[in-house]
C-alpha cells in the first residue's frame, strides 16, 4: 500500500494507474523509482528500534506482533500460590497517535521543497519518490488518537485481565482517569472497551475522572515551566548536538540524496522527515518512502536527539523534571497504604483497579523519580559513542501505549509479618527488579523504606514553588 501511494500525487482518471504513471518517466527516473521501492522494506527494517517516544509498542514486546493477545515467555510470574492480589494501580501512556499539528507543518514545508526540487528536474529519484508522495496528514489531526492507538489500549487491557484474572473479575471497582487531552481520554474509553460487556463494572463505575494535577502535573509546577519547559537555554545539550558533528553527517547525507543544498535543511525538517518513517509505521503499518532517507547508523544519530530531548526535559537532566512528579508518586503510595490498612482490618479493598491514562511527559519522570534507567554519565551533546549501550533510551522505556503498574499482593503462610504483603512493578508488562534487591518482588515495607525520602520529603508545592527571585523575574518579564 505504501509503495502505490507512493506513485500518486494529483486525481488520475479511472483509467490511470501506476504501471502508465511509470511508462511516462524518463528510463533513469523509473529506474531509480523502482529501486527505491524495491529497497523500502530493507531500509526500515533496521530503524524501528531507534525510534524513541513515537516508537510502536510492539518494538518493546515483539511477541505481540504475532499475536497481539499473547502475554509472552515468563508469563506466570514468580509469585507463591499463597499470594492474591489486592491491587493493581496502572499509569499508561495513551495509544498511537497521529503527529502534532507542528511537526505536519514541517512535513509540509519539506514536502513542498521536494515538489519544487522535483518539477525541475528528473535526475533525482528520492527526491521525485518523495514528491510524488501523497501528503495525508492535515493540521486537524494535531495529536488526535489513531485508529491504531483504540487498538492498542483495548488489546492491553485484555491482556492485563487474562494476567490478573482476579482482580478483573466481574463487578470489581475501576477506577478510570486521564489526562484532559481527547487522546487520553479515548485511550481510556478504549481501555474499558477492552475489557469487554463480560465484565460489569456499572454505570458510574465507567466513568472516566479528568485529573491534569495528576496526568499533566508537569502543566502546574511552576519550577518546572520557568526553568524548563519555556527556558531556552535548558536545552543547550540538545541545541549543541543538532549543530554536532553527528548530526552535520547525517544532514549532509539526506540533503545529497534529495538533492537539496545542504543549508536548505536543518536538523528539525531532518528529524520531522525520520519520523515521517515512524508515524507511517506505528499508524498504518506500512514502510514509507521517508525511511529510504536512512541508514541504520543514521537512525542511532537520531534516536540519541530524541533521547537527549527526553533526558534533559523530562528525564535525569534536571532535579525538577523527575520531582514535579511527586504528587503522583505520593497518591500511589497512598492508594497502596489504604490497601494495607483495608485489608488488614478485614474490609473490601474499596480500590482494586485503578487505571490512569497520561502521556510520556507522565511517565517518564515518574520512573525517573523512582531511580530506573540512570546512566552512570549524563547525556551530552559531546559523548554520543560513549552512549551507545546507554539504559536510558526512551523508545525502549516510553513507546506509544507504555505502562507502568504496581501491583499489591497479600500473601498467606509467610514466615514474618513483614512479609503479608508484598509488591511487584511490570513497565510494559515486564517484570522491573527492585533497585533495592534487584528481585521482581519486593515485601512492601522494604519497598517504602527504600523511597522513604521521596514519602517524607518529596511534595509537590514545594517542589514547584518558584525562588522569590525567580518568581519576581517572571513576572517582570
Amino acid at each position: 500500500p505504501g509503495a502505490a501511494g507512493a506513485l500518486k500525487r494529483r486525481p488520475r482518471s479511472a483509467s490511470s494507474c501506476g504501471c502508465h504513471v511509470l511508462a511516462a518517466m524518463a528510463p533513469r527516473r523509473e529506474a531509480g523509482l523502482l529501486l527505491l521501492l524495491l529497497v523500502l522494506p530493507l531500509a526500515s527494517a533496521g530503524l524501528n528500534s531507534y525510534f524513541g517516544t513515537k516508537s510502536r509498542y510492539e518494538e518493546v514486546n515483539p511477541y505481540l506482533l504475532s499475536d497481539p493477545l499473547s502475554l509472552g515467555p515468563g508469563a506466570g510470574g514468580s509469585l507463591p500460590a499463597s499470594c492474591t492480589p489486592l491491587q493493581l494501580r496502572a499509569v499508561l501512556r495513551h495509544g498511537t497517535r497521529y503527529p502534532t499539528a507542528g511537526q505536519i507543518r514541517r512535513l509540509g514545508e519539506l514536502h513542498a521543497r521536494l515538489l519544487r526540487r522535483a518539477a525541475g528536474d528528473a535526475e533525482c529519484p528520492a527526491a521525485a519518490a518523495l514528491a510524488e508522495w501523497p501528503m495525508w496528514y492535515n493540521e486537524s489531526m494535531d495529536g488526535q488518537l489513531a485508529p491504531q492507538g483504540r487498538r492498542d489500549m483495548e488489546q492491553l487491557a485484555r491482556r492485563m485481565a487474562a494476567r490478573f484474572p482476579a482482580l478483573f473479575a466481574g463487578r470489581r471497582r475501576l477506577a478510570l482517569a486521564s489526562s484532559s487531552k481527547h487522546r487520553c481520554l479515548q485511550s481510556g474509553a478504549a481501555f474499558r472497551r477492552g475489557l469487554g460487556p463480560t465484565l460489569d463494572f456499572g454505570g458510574d463505575e465507567a466513568e472516566i475522572e479528568v485529573n491534569d494535577s495528576l496526568m499533566r502535573f508537569f502543566d502546574h509546577c511552576a519550577k518546572f515551566v520557568v526553568l524548563v519547559e519555556e527556558n531556552d537555554t535548558a536545552m543547550g545539550q540538545v541545541n549543541a548536538f543538532k549543530e554536532g558533528p553527528e548530526m552535520k553527517k547525517v544532514l549532509e547525507k539526506v540533503a545529497s540524496t534529495l538533492c537539496l543544498p545542504v543549508e536548505e535543511l536543518n536538523a528539525d525538517l531532518v528529524q520531522v522527515a525520520f519520523l515521517t518513517c515512524s508515524y507511517e509505521l506505528a499508524i498504518k503499518n506500512v514502510t514509507s518512502p521517508w525511511c529510504s532517507l536512512f541508514s541504520e547508523d543514521d537512525a542511532k544519530v537520531l534516536e540519541y536527539l530524541n533521547d537527549l530531548k527526553q533526558y534533559w526535559k523530562r528525564g535525569y537532566g534536571y532535579d525538577i523534571n523527575s520531582r514535579s512528579s511527586c504528587n503522583l508518586f505520593q497518591d500511589i503510595f497512598q492508594q497502596l497504604d489504604k490497601a494495607v490498612e483495608e485489608s488488614k482490618s478485614s474490609k473490601p479493598i474499596s480500590s482494586p483497579l485503578i487505571v490512569q491514562v497520561g502521556h510520556a511527559e507522565t511517565l517518564q519522570p515518574l520512573i525517573a523519580l523512582l531511580g530506573y534507567f540512570k546512566d552512570d554519565e549524563p547525556l551530552l551533546a559531546n559523548n554520543f559513542a560513549q552512549q551507545e549501550h546507554r539504559k536510558f533510551r526512551s523508545g525502549r522505556i516510553m513507546p506509544y501505549a507504555a505502562n507502568l503498574a504496581f501491583v499489591l499482593y497479600h500473601c498467606d503462610h509467610v514466615n514474618t509479618s513483614q512479609e503479608e504483603y508484598q509488591v511487584q512493578v511490570l513497565l510494559n508488562e515486564q517484570l522491573l527488579p527492585f533497585l533495592h534487591s534487584n528481585k521482581t518482588t519486593s515485601t512492601y515495607p522494604d519497598l517504602k523504606d527504600y523511597y522513604k525520602d521521596l514519602l517524607e520529603n518529596c511534595h509537590f508545592k514545594e517542589e514547584c514553588e518558584l525562588p522569590q527571585s525567580m518568581s519576581l523575574l517572571s513576572m517582570s518579564c
